[in-house]
């Protein structure tokens, strides 16, 4: 496919609910939290797909965290402490996906 065709079938939204691409409107502030972990959704990406990137990422930092102390970089005793200020990055992972989309009125 030609880049202009899928640029064009790409901006494609289908707002209700028919064929098409589903169209989930993220809360700005959600999008703010994301782009802080440079994550930028589009508003066809679905917000569990999101939530499993961000979720690797935060799996990625621990993990790294671990491998450092392992290697004595910092002592033990600081580690819990390292670990709830890498869980404070990520608040979005404690609130239902649900949460993180705009709420039409119906």
């Amino acid at each position: 496919m030609a880049p202009s065709r899928r640029a064009a079938s790409a901006q494609y939204i289908n707002r209700d609910g028919g064929p098409g691409v589903s169209f989930h409107p993220y809360r700005a502030d959600v999008l703010d939290e994301l782009a802080g972990h440079g994550i930028v959704p589009r508003p066809s990406t679905p917000p569990s797909r999101v939530r499993d990137l961000l979720n690797d990422l935060y799996t990625f930092e621990l993990r790294r965290l671990r491998a450092r102390l392992r290697r004595g970089e910092f002592p033990k005793v600081t580690y819990a402490a390292r670990v709830v200020a890498i869980r404070a990055r990520y608040p979005l992972l404690s609130l239902p996906v649900e949460e993180w989309l705009e709420h039409r009125p119906e």
